[in-house]
């Protein structure tokens, strides 16, 4: 490097390096090939041996930008590539990146940035008491606004930050302002009501993920009565004694857990009995069809049946219609959340 060159922490674990007076563009490539060099020996830190890899983007001005935020636009979608291909690699920027690539890279690399600029927001869909039709509850639901794309739709932007380990502080982020606004409701004078969050696999094998929900619960003042942990048949399938002790934990806590979308996955009938949750969803794929699908009927029918004879609250969600409404009263279902009742909003609106 000479001395017109510069090195600076841009953000969270990202730098950038600013080589000026190149010969070639293979020249920046030669310096890039030398950083994981300089990363291979270990850092020592408190006696624990650590290892750092470094995925890095380049673009090259002019053909890559002439403004500095388009050469650093183009120098992280590169980064983003290095970061797929397995990273600790180097990329230089290409404008013929097939569509999709660029699309699922500016995405990954916008929203690694959406929870420190505050993009997120929880909305709460109304969970309904049949017994008597009052609302014992929400379901938290996050929701990203950018500031350009507008409303992202979950089914695009969950499964990425599932894959890349994103969900870990977004779910924190998403339990703990649960927790608050459930709080603050109550301050306010409303009636207690219990928050169901989701919680992914990923999420919930933290090793202090007990500890995370014990913080959320402290900082907010929430009873622990007043939480519902929502897990998927998945997370049950691993490493069972783990699951069976953190479970543990969180009851002997007083927090609830439900079994969301049970019937979808690699159902267990086992696990309902060992795990012993308070809830047990039933997926509104199964819902769906309830009035016009004889074995969805069936199916439905004896989830609800099963669940009253293990002493487990039945839940249908995805209920939009009078009619479906109306077979999961025959049926004695206990709760329900869907459009029949109130589509999911904002922590105002609800």
């Amino acid at each position: 490097m000479s001395e017109k060159d510069i090195v600076a922490r841009f953000g969270g674990d990202e730098f950038i390096i600013l080589l000026t007076d190149l010969a070639h563009i293979d020249e920046a490539a030669q310096f890039a090939k030398g950083i994981p060099a300089l990363l291979e020996e270990p850092f020592l830190i408190e006696d624990q041996e650590l290892f750092v890899t470094a995925s890095i983007g380049i673009s090259i001005y002019p053909n890559d930008g002439v403004e500095p935020d388009i050469l650093l636009k183009n120098a992280d979608i590169a980064l983003y590539r290095s970061k797929e291909k397995g990273g600790n690699a180097y990329h230089y920027y290409h404008p013929d990146m097939n569509k999709r690539s660029l699309h699922r890279l500016n995405l990954e690399i916008q929203l690694r940035k959406a929870l420190e600029r505050d993009e997120f927001e929880i909305y709460y869909q109304p969970i309904v008491d049949l017994k008597n039709g009052g609302v014992l509850g929400m379901e938290s639901l996050i929701r990203w606004k950018h500031p350009e794309w507008g409303l992202v739709s979950p089914g695009d932007f969950i499964p990425l930050a599932e894959e890349t380990g994103l969900i870990v502080p977004i779910g924190n982020w998403v339990l703990r302002q649960a927790c608050i606004q459930t709080k603050a409701w109550q301050s306010q004078g409303f009636s207690p009501l219990v928050v169901a969050v989701n919680i992914s696999a990923i999420q919930f094998h933290q090793i202090h993920f007990v500890q995370i929900v014990m913080d959320a619960l402290e900082e907010s003042g929430l009873a622990p009565d007043q939480l519902c942990l929502e897990i998927t048949e998945n997370i049950a399938m691993n490493n069972v004694p783990y699951i069976i002790e953190t479970m543990q934990k969180l009851k002997r806590l007083g927090v609830r857990i439900s079994i969301d979308d049970f019937g979808t996955g690699y159902s267990s009938l086992s696990y309902l009995k060992r795990f012993r949750v308070h809830t047990l969803k039933i997926d509104q794929s199964f819902i769906r069809d309830v009035t016009s699908d004889e074995d969805n009927a069936a199916i439905v029918t004896a989830l609800i049946a099963m669940s009253h004879r293990l002493k487990i609250k039945s839940l249908a969600e995805g209920v939009e219609t009078k009619e479906q409404l109306e077979f999961l009263i025959s049926q004695g279902c206990d709760e329900i959340q869907g459009y029949v009742f109130s589509k999911p909003m904002p922590a105002t609106g609800f």
